[in-house]
């Protein structure tokens, strides 16, 4: 089972990468409304980005049902063995 505190760092470098923005420091209450830059169109890049990085893809339903960023921690961590 992997380490949700690596699980959480990879995807903190994921939004660093996604967002151009070093300072992000993601917490599990973390949603949309948090980053200013978070919009649809970011999402969709997130989401991918994510994919590529866990090594998993998403479905729709999944995706439509993260809550915030300790929602994705768990669902990640829950894909990977």
């Amino acid at each position: 089972m992997t380490n949700r505190d690596d699980i959480r760092d990879r995807l903190q470098t994921v939004f660093r990468e996604t967002f151009d923005d070093d300072a992000i420091e993601l917490s599990d209450a973390m949603t949309a409304e948090d980053l200013d830059d978070w919009d649809s169109v970011s999402h969709i890049s997130l989401v991918l980005a994510v994919e590529r990085a866990f090594g998993v893809t998403l479905n729709a339903a999944e995706i439509g049902s993260l809550e915030n960023v300790g929602a994705m921690i768990a669902l990640l961590r829950a894909r990977k063995p």
